[in-house]
C-alpha cells in the first residue's frame, strides 16, 4: 500500500501520525464543503506544490501536483533544497489560490525568494499565468478577511550583515480584482525569543486576529507559535502560555521537529492543525524520510486561545465526526500503460515532458531518453518517488543497451546531487555489458569494481534497490533470479542533516527534502540513449 494514503488508520475512530509519510514539509490544508486539501513543499523536484485530498482527514489520496509546466515555473539550474518552498492554499470568489515561493538562494543571508500567485476553478485545474508578487521574503501565504479584502504576509528576510536575517511577519493587500498587490508592506510581528520567524498565516475568530508562525529553525527546535490582536495590523500578542505544538526538548518523542503549522475547521465547528514533523532513526539522529506531514485535534474556545493537548505531537489522535470515506488502495506495480506518469512520481528539475520521459513510443514502457550527469542541475532524467518507510523497496526491469561508458540507466537511492547511491547498466572498456555501482557522500564520488556483474550481450535485466532501516542494499537479475550485490551501504546519508553543511556559520548547503527510489539515465555525450523501463515496483516491508 502507498505511503501516499498512509493516513488509512485501523479503524475510522482514530488517525495514526504521519498522515503523509516521507517527503511531505510544510503543509497548508484547506476545506472546501466537505472537501479537504493538502498542499506540501517540493524544492527542485516536478510536479511542483504536491496535493493530497481527503473527506474524513484519516484517509489521503494523493492528486499530484499543481505546477507541472515550466509557464508556472522553471527550476532549471535550481540548487539542492532551492525552488519551492511553503505553499499556501486558499479558496476564495469560488476560486482556489496558490501562493508559492522560488527561492533561488541561501548563501550569505540572502534568498532571492520570488513569490507567485496562481488561481484554478477547481483544485485540477486549469491555473493561470503567475502572478508576480513581492520578493521581500518567503513563506507567503493570503489571507481574505471578512470584510471581503485579502492580504499577503510573509517573512521580512533582511540580508544585512549583524541584522536578524529572519526579521518579522510583514503583510501587505492584494487587490483581487486588479490581481496584484497595492500600498504599502508594514511590518506586524517582530516574533518571539524563539527566533527564525516564518511560515505565516492568519485566521479571523470571535473579533480576533490569530497569527499562527513557525519559529526556532526547522530541526529540533521547531514551533508553532500562536499571537493575537484585535487589530489587523497589531499589536500581536503571543500566547503565555508558550508554544501551541513544539517537540523541543522532548528527545524521547518518536514524531521530532514539529512546526509549522496549518489551522482547519470542520463544518461541525471541530478544528485540527496540519504540521510538520520528521522521524529521526536513533533520538536526535538522522531523518531519511525527510520531514513528513502529521495533524492534531486542537481545542478552541470562544474568545479563547487555541490548544493542543500537552503542547507535543501526538503518534495517534482521535477522527472528526465525518463520514468514513476510503480511497482505492495504489497498485503496488505501475505497468506504465497510463498516458502520463502516476501521481506516486516525481521528476528533478524539468517537468515529465514527453521529449525524455516518454509513455508513448512502447507501449507499456516507460523509455527514459538519457539526460545530463548526477551533477547536472538543467536536464537530468530522474523520474523518482519518495521512500515512505524505514524498510522499502523499488524494483524493475529494463532494457538498456549502452554505448560506452558515457551511458548509463538504472536504480537509485537518492537525496540530491551530492548525496546518492546508484546501480546502472553500462558498457566496460572491454565491450561486455556490466551492472556496476557508484556511490555519493558529500559530494565525494566512489566507484565499487568489487561489485561489478557481467550482464551478458543484450536482453532485459532486473534491477532493485533497498531501504532496510539504516542500510541500503541492491540486486539484480540478468536471467538467473535475483542476486544480492555483496555490499551494504549507510543509507543515513540520505537525509537533511547529513545534506546540511555549515561552513564559518553560514549554509555551504541545506536539506529540505528526503530520501527517493528512482529510474535514472543518462547520456553523458549526448548521443540519444535511452533505456526502456517495462514496470516499477514499490514495496513497504
Amino acid at each position: 500500500m502507498s505511503t501516499d494514503i498512509a493516513g488509512v488508520a485501523a479503524a475510522a475512530t482514530s488517525i495514526r501520525n504521519p498522515i503523509l509519510s516521507g517527503f511531505h514539509p510544510d503543509p497548508s490544508i484547506l476545506r472546501v464543503g466537505d472537501d479537504y486539501y493538502l498542499a506540501t513543499s517540493t524544492f527542485e523536484w516536478y510536479p511542483g506544490v504536491r496535493v493530497h485530498h481527503s473527506r474524513d482527514l484519516v484517509h489521503w489520496r494523493a492528486l499530484g501536483g499543481i505546477i507541472n509546466e515550466r509557464r508556472l515555473l522553471d527550476l532549471r539550474g535550481a540548487g539542492d533544497s532551492n525552488g519551492v518552498w511553503a505553499p499556501d492554499l486558499s479558496y476564495v470568489d469560488g476560486l482556489f489560490h496558490l501562493v508559492y515561493s522560488d527561492v533561488a538562494s541561501f548563501a550569505s543571508g540572502y534568498w532571492d525568494p520570488q513569490n507567485y500567485l496562481i488561481t484554478a476553478p477547481d483544485i485540477d485545474g486549469p491555473w493561470s499565468d503567475p502572478v508576480r508578487l513581492h520578493s521581500h521574503g518567503f513563506d507567503a501565504s493570503l489571507f481574505h478577511d471578512e470584510d471581503g479584502t485579502s492580504w499577503l504576509l510573509a517573512m521580512s528576510a533582511d540580508w544585512r550583515p549583524g541584522r536578524d536575517r529572519f526579521g518579522g511577519i510583514e503583510i501587505q493587500r492584494y487587490d483581487r480584482a486588479r490581481r496584484r498587490l497595492v500600498g504599502k508592506a508594514r511590518l506586524i510581528f517582530a516574533g518571539t525569543e524563539a527566533g527564525v520567524t516564518e511560515g505565516p498565516r492568519l485566521y479571523r475568530r470571535d473579533g480576533w486576529y490569530y497569527l499562527v508562525t513557525a519559529e526556532g529553525g526547522t530541526s529540533w527546535e521547531h514551533q508553532v507559535t500562536v499571537a493575537r490582536s484585535r487589530n489587523l495590523f497589531g499589536p500581536y500578542l503571543t500566547d503565555p502560555a508558550g508554544p501551541l505544538l513544539t517537540s523541543a526538548g522532548r528527545p524521547h518523542l518518536r514524531l521530532q521537529k514539529a512546526g509549522h503549522g496549518s489551522l482547519v475547521r470542520t463544518r461541525s465547528g471541530q478544528w485540527y492543525l496540519a504540521h510538520l514533523v520528521g522521524r529521526p532513526y536513533t533520538p536526535l539522529g538522522n531523518c531519511v524520510l525527510g520531514r513528513e506531514t502529521a495533524i492534531q485535534p486542537v481545542d478552541w474556545p470562544a474568545d479563547d486561545w487555541p490548544t493542543v493537548a500537552g503542547g507535543v505531537p501526538a503518534d495517534e489522535i482521535p477522527a472528526p465526526d465525518l463520514p468514513t470515506h476510503p480511497w482505492p488502495p495504489e497498485p503496488t506495480t505501475d505497468h506504465f500503460d497510463g498516458p502520463r506518469l502516476h501521481t506516486a512520481w516525481s521528476t528533478l528539475r524539468r517537468p515529465a515532458t514527453p521529449d525524455w520521459a516518454d509513455l508513448t513510443s512502447r507501449p507499456s514502457h516507460l523509455r527514459i531518453h538519457g539526460g545530463q550527469s548526477p551533477v547536472g542541475r538543467q536536464a537530468p532524467s530522474l523520474v523518482a518517488r519518495r521512500v515512505g518507510a524505514t524498510h522499502c523497496s523499488l524494483e524493475t526491469v529494463l532494457e538498456f543497451d549502452p554505448a560506452d561508458h558515457r551511458q548509463l540507466a538504472g536504480v537509485t537511492g537518492y537525496y540530491n546531487t551530492a548525496n546518492w547511491y546508484y546501480a546502472y547498466l553500462t558498457r566496460a572498456d572491454d565491450g561486455r555489458r556490466v551492472v556496476e555501482v557508484l556511490s555519493c557522500d558529500s559530494g565525494r564520488l566512489t566507484a565499487h569494481p568489487g561489485l561489478r556483474v557481467d550482464a551478458g550481450g543484450g536482453g532485459p535485466v532486473g534491477l532493485r534497490v533497498t531501504f532496510d532501516g539504516p542500510v541500503l542494499h541492491f540486486a539484480c537479475d540478468t536471467g538467473d533470479g535475483w542476486d544480492e550485490l555483496p555490499a551494504r551501504f549507510d543509507a543515513t546519508t540520505l537525509s537533511d542533516e547529513h545534506a546540511a553543511i555549515m561552513v564559518d556559520g553560514e549554509p555551504a548547503a541545506w536539506g529540505f527534502t528526503g530520501a527517493f527510489l528512482g529510474l535514472w539515465v543518462q547520456d553523458l555525450g549526448a548521443d540519444g540513449a535511452y533505456a526502456d523501463f517495462d514496470h516499477a515496483t514499490y514495496r513497504e516491508h
